[in-house]
């Protein structure tokens, strides 16, 4: 690239498009939240704590069996702050993938959003749950919700943003850490997991159970489990699933002491 290349200047014309395209995006954006609402109701006592934890902590940490409606309280908390505090500009949302053999991001067809999409179908559902199909749809074209991979995180100072992480238990303690410290000014993380469904190749790196014992009571983070048979209100069979597979866990893990004796 020239000298002269390099050295060249926007016009004032250009900063003047520059600017009215900004202000416009910013119109239409101020415009669209004030017209969006957002009302649900916590259907369980720990759906309340964690509710009272992403209001009040910089940084929550999840840990809830399926159907428990831990998901949903983060998007809808989420959609909540973006209307009604200005501090937060738009919603990101992480998600570390276990790829199968034969299903590597690449191998997909699209660009990065179209390849990630089908990954981030819990979010997208639960967000259509609260607002509907066409104002989800609307917010990520606006770019006030967008998406990327755990490995696109890194390096990033991300501010005025609610960060709301998936998966957690699958994320290493090392990137973990690289994550948490992605958080910058007027942010705020949710990190959403559930112990007993790691795919991570190395259970033992999984990260999640790690979080939650070392910053419990710790100022600015907020831990929350939801792993009572009464916290699922999704499907009334995701309690006898969930009992049963506990069940052949301890059958399990009883056998193996018996052989190790």
């Amino acid at each position: 690239m020239s000298q002269k290349r390099r050295n060249k200047r926007l016009s004032e014309d250009e900063l003047r498009e520059i600017e009215a395209f900004v202000y416009s995006k910013n119109i239409e954006e101020d415009k669209f939240l004030k017209s969006m609402s957002v009302n649900y109701k916590c259907r369980t006592e720990n759906q309340g704590k964690l509710r009272e934890a992403i209001r009040n902590k910089e940084i929550t940490i999840v840990s809830g069996l399926p159907g428990t409606g831990k998901t949903y309280i983060a998007c809808a908390e989420a959609l909540k702050m973006i209307k009604s505090k200005p501090r937060y500009k738009k919603i990101l949302l992480v998600k570390s993938v276990v790829q199968l053999k034969g299903e590597e991001l690449g191998h997909l067809p699209g660009d990065l959003n179209e390849k990630f999409d089908p990954y981030m179908g819990s979010f997208v559902d639960n967000f259509e749950k609260i607002i509907g199909e066409s104002l989800t749809r609307k917010l990520r074209e606006l770019g006030l919700i967008n998406i990327q991979p755990l490995a696109f995180v890194r390096g990033r100072s991300i501010d005025n943003t609610i960060i709301i992480v998936d998966e957690a238990q699958n994320i290493s303690i090392d990137n973990m850490r690289t994550l948490m410290t992605r958080i910058g000014d007027n942010s705020k993380m949710i990190i959403l997991g559930d112990v007993k469904q790691k795919d991570i190749r190395n259970k033992k790196d999984s990260s999640l159970e790690v979080i939650i014992e070392k910053f419990n009571n710790v100022v600015d983070f907020g831990c929350v489990e939801l792993r009572d048979p009464n916290d699922v209100v999704r499907n009334p069979i995701i309690k006898i699933i969930e009992k049963t597979f506990d069940e052949m866990d301890e059958s399990t893990n009883k056998n193996k002491v018996l052989l190790k004796g």
